[in-house]
């Protein structure tokens, strides 16, 4: 490059774009989009602080990669400069298939197409457009580079997504518990026959990095005012979703109002051009400036919805550890039914039950593993003489209820 670009990040400081390649990636529409959708979708409801974006992470997260890679470097592993800036790119366009409000809409708007799925089929647009530069990225991306540990460095337990996404987080949201110290966590890795291991001495370390994401699940990502607001959200989009597809006029972008009418499947992204224009298009204020004109619409269902959503009118939210009765959930909708006078099909849109599950470590598919000093590998947990790490790789669930505040039930 003739001249080094530089962002300033309130995480890192500095972070230095070295090549070309990735600063026109990072000038292309489809990654400039990112600047436009909030990492933690409707969490500033809860934290006013939480008004990070996508960009933002994935540039962190790219920073990070980037210092991982130069770590292995120093201890002997070899990373040609082609591995290393495709990397980097592989990082950088992780998450650039998510949708409005990041994870929320995924089984609402996008009818359960997942961000990954997405990223990889613009992440081959791009490929095309830039005449082949990202082929080695997108092998890494999909796991089929024989080096497997690029590929658990940019989707594992202990990849540099976590990473930047759990310090960033924290910083952002207030909340300390999320505060890792990554500089520690990045001297350690090692690769040990092109897999990714952690050196038996940053075991309390690793056991940290695992609270952290743990206690960040419950009190940020999980947050049951979060939920609430997510689930309110998820109603409106399903509610305009059903209104549109019945040929009933609804306001709102060009690219909204596709997806809003159109029924879309990945194989739909896959052989068809359309799709993915309007969707790299797409972004919060689409949905926002809908919401906002959607609180007039002569449909009352929506229009409720969409005023409790801009006034902060949320779902009032109970969290258990055993799935709610029938009978509860029944005699809510009875409720709702008598309350907002709308037939029994329609009570499904004022309120929402399910599950929520953290899962601070898995054992199972790709464990973390120890490179003890005598050079032999063990998996965390079973390596660990800590009961807290043992405890962490348990999935805990919580089952969920939110109904309209002005409704009481037993």
């Amino acid at each position: 490059m003739k001249t080094q670009k530089i962002f300033n990040d309130p995480v890192y400081g500095f972070i230095h774009i070295r090549s070309q390649l990735l600063f026109d990636i990072i000038e292309h529409p489809f990654f400039q989009r990112l600047r436009r959708i909030r990492q933690l979708g409707l969490s500033e409801l809860v934290f006013p602080g939480a008004n990070h974006t996508r960009f933002q992470h994935a540039l962190g997260a790219m920073h990070l990669m980037g210092r991982v890679l130069d770590v292995l470097r120093s201890k002997g592993v070899e990373i040609s400069a082609e591995e290393y800036e495709s990397a980097q790119i592989a990082i950088l366009l992780h998450d650039v298939g998510h949708g409005p409000f990041s994870h929320t809409l995924e089984k609402s708007l996008l009818s359960g197409i997942n961000h990954e799925s997405i990223s990889y089929q613009l992440m081959g647009l791009l490929n095309t457009t830039l005449g082949g530069a990202l082929d080695l990225s997108l092998k890494m991306f999909r796991n089929s580079y024989k080096r497997h540990f690029f590929n658990q460095l940019i989707c594992s337990q202990l990849d540099v997504d976590r990473l930047d996404y759990l310090l960033r987080d924290s910083y952002f949201t207030g909340v300390p518990e999320g505060n890792i110290n990554v500089d520690r966590l990045i001297q350690l890795h090692n690769v040990i026959d092109d897999e990714l291991v952690i050196e038996e001495k940053g075991i309390y370390s690793l056991e940290n990095f695992l609270n952290a994401r743990r206690l960040m699940y419950w009190q940020v990502y999980l947050h049951k005012t979060s939920l609430s607001a997510e689930q309110l959200l998820t109603n409106i989009v399903l509610r305009a979703k059903e209104l549109a597809q019945n040929n009933i006029n609804l306001p709102g972008s060009i690219p909204l109002r596709y997806f809003l009418e159109q029924h879309i499947t990945l194989e739909n992204f896959t052989q068809e051009k359309i799709p993915m224009e309007y969707f790299s298009q797409l972004d919060d204020n689409d949905l926002w400036g809908a919401i906002k004109q959607w609180t007039t619409h002569q449909d009352n269902i929506l229009s409720q919805l969409c005023q409790n959503l801009i006034r902060r009118e949320l779902f009032k939210i109970e969290l258990t550890n055993t799935p709610f009765e029938k009978e509860k959930i029944n005699s809510l909708r009875n409720r709702i039914r008598d309350k907002y006078d709308v037939l029994t099909p329609d009570t499904r849109y004022f309120f929402a039950y399910g599950v929520v599950s953290n899962e601070a470590y898995l054992t199972e598919g790709q464990p973390i593993r120890l490179l003890k000093k005598t050079g032999e590998l063990a998996e965390l947990s079973a390596s660990a003489d800590l009961p807290n790490i043992r405890a962490m790789s348990k999935v805990v669930r919580k089952y969920y209820l939110c109904w309209p505040k002005g409704i009481v039930i037993q």
